[in-house]
């Protein structure tokens, strides 16, 4: 009987170990695929890397085309583009943004703050969205639950950007009470000041999906059969909703937490450009709009591996907690 017992330990681990496998060879494959695609949007985009009518003459245009392999036909630039990356690890330097810096070097600059606000205002939101979540499923059918379903629909509805113009029309500009955009130079308190309102700002969305969730999964546990024998039992209605409904309810809302910061870091790109928080949107927009390609390709990478790494973290969950999850393709 032993012996049985590991034999089938190691043939659970086996499967665990190939369902991973799987997902990860997965999501470099997908990661290719959408670093092919972002390179050919850029570079098939309208303009030049390096045009006329700046401080360059068109025999220096011409060398660093050359020297870059602008000049050649996108597939060979594509051809360049893999070479450099898989032989050399070298994803290009900026040639706009600032020039002849390695695009990952400026990224090292810019991706902390982008996290910090994100992260803020994702951990800031769980505890607001469950509350309501459970008082409207507490409440169920009374205006209490009409009011933050109300509140669910206009927070999901509504992008961040117009919740940041809004907040910087009456919060930054009608009261003074926060600064309108991000002050770079702040320090200590003055900087959390001026990170209220993009953080805020941000944080509707997942305040609203998360309400919305957890209201439905606890409203659904609390007609439960386990939960009319936990009030036979003596508990009081509070008692069996907090020791019992809320926890059964928990789990299966904890798969939408880590998608959710994809979804967020996604909403941040306008959000930061509106604040002038020097992030990951700002830079992304301003890279665009000066067709530093490489500087672009790179900052698509980055919010593709965010959320493939999601991805994984999310089907990975799944294999553990249902092995049909693992075993289902392999059957």
């Amino acid at each position: 009987p032993h012996i049985l017992v590991i034999i089938s330990k190691m043939e659970r681990g086996m499967w665990m170990f190939r369902y991973i496998l799987d997902r990860i060879v997965a999501m470099f494959l997908t990661l290719f695929i959408i670093v092919s695609i972002a390179f050919m949007v850029v570079r098939l985009m309208p303009g030049s890397v390096y045009e006329m009518g700046g401080d360059l003459s068109q025999t220096v245009i011409d060398a660093l085309n050359a020297k870059y392999h602008f000049d050649d036909p996108i597939i060979k630039q594509y051809g360049y583009f893999l070479q450099n990356i898989f032989l050399h690890w070298d994803w290009g330097t900026s040639a706009k943004m600032r020039p002849n810096v390695p695009v990952f070097e400026i990224l090292r600059d810019r991706i902390p703050i982008t996290l910090q606000i994100n992260l803020i205002s994702l951990f800031a939101a769980l505890p607001v969205g469950m509350a309501a979540g459970i008082i409207a499923a507490i409440k169920k059918n009374t205006i209490i639950d009409h009011l933050v379903s109300l509140m669910v629909v206009l927070f999901i509805s509504i992008p961040s950007f117009v919740f940041a113009a809004g907040l910087q029309y009456f919060l930054g500009f009608k009261t003074g009470v926060f600064p309108i955009i991000y002050n770079v130079s702040a320090k200590g308190l003055l900087r959390w000041q001026s990170m209220f309102m993009p953080i805020l700002a941000l944080a509707f969305d997942p305040i609203a999906r998360v309400a919305r969730y957890l209201r439905a999964e606890l409203a659904e546990t609390m007609n439960s059969e386990f939960m009319l024998l936990a009030k036979t039992k003596g508990l009081t209605y509070a008692q069996s909703t907090v020791r019992h409904g809320l926890r059964n309810s928990m789990v299966p809302m904890m798969n939408i937490i880590i998608p959710m910061f994809a979804n967020v870091l996604g909403g941040s790109l306008v959000v930061e450009s509106i604040f002038s928080v020097p992030g990951m949107g700002g830079l992304m927009v301003d890279s665009i709009n000066a067709s530093d390609h490489m500087l672009t390709v790179a900052i698509l990478v980055f919010y593709a591996m965010i959320s493939l790494i999601t991805v994984l973290i999310v089907d990975i969950s799944y294999g553990i907690v249902d092995p049909r999850v693992r075993m289902g393709g392999k059957k």
